[in-house]
Formats: structure tokens, C-alpha cells, sequence
């Protein structure tokens, strides 16, 4: 799947939490919600990671440090979604930054 498959589906998932969010709440969450929610998304994904080097058990450990990384990602399309940042080309730039950086450290 293509970063712009990827970013599609994040939008239709996040309208259909909007949704929800109405129905459940009286209104969608905000992007610093959702940031809010990515937070605690990268806390679990610390403890996941912990797990797989092993110093926290956890049953299933592979599948739901997958879960939690598709999680992370989600939320990072949808925030740059939010933003109108275009994260394809900002990841682009932002390795070719880092590249020249190390570049100019060897």
C-alpha cells in the first residue's frame, strides 16, 4: 500500500471515529485530542517495546507491538492531515537534512 493508500484510509477511519465521537459525545475530537490519544498510543508502545527487550511479559507481544506502531502511524497521517502538512515530502526533506547532516560529520 502507497503512502497516499495509507493516508485515504486513515481519513476514512478518523471520519468514521468522528462519527462516533458525535454520537457518543456531542461532538468529534480536536487534533490536540488526538494528539492526546497518540500520547498514550507511544506510552503503550513503550512498554511493547520494553517487552521485546525483555524486561516486561506480555502475551502476544508481536501482534501488539504491530498494532501499536499502525496506531502511531495512524495518528501521525491524521495530525499531518490536520495541519495540511504534506508527510510524504516532509519525510523526504527531513532525511535528506538528516543525510547531509551526517555527511558532514565523517
Amino acid at each position: 500500500m502507497e503512502l497516499q493508500e495509507l493516508q485515504e484510509s486513515a481519513r476514512q477511519v478518523r471520519s468514521r471515529f468522528g462519527e462516533y465521537e458525535s454520537r457518543r459525545y456531542g461532538r468529534s475530537w480536536t487534533p490536540e485530542e488526538i494528539m492526546l490519544g497518540f500520547v498514550g498510543d507511544v506510552g503503550d508502545l513503550a512498554k511493547l517495546v520494553q517487552g521485546k527487550d525483555g524486561v516486561r511479559d506480555t502475551i502476544d507481544l508481536d501482534a501488539k507491538l504491530a498494532h501499536e506502531l499502525a496506531d502511531c502511524l495512524w495518528s501521525v497521517l491524521i495530525l499531518a492531515d490536520s495541519y495540511h502538512v504534506d508527510v510524504q515530502q516532509a519525510f523526504r526533506s527531513t532525511m535528506a537534512d538528516l543525510n547531509r547532516w551526517l555527511d558532514s560529520q565523517e
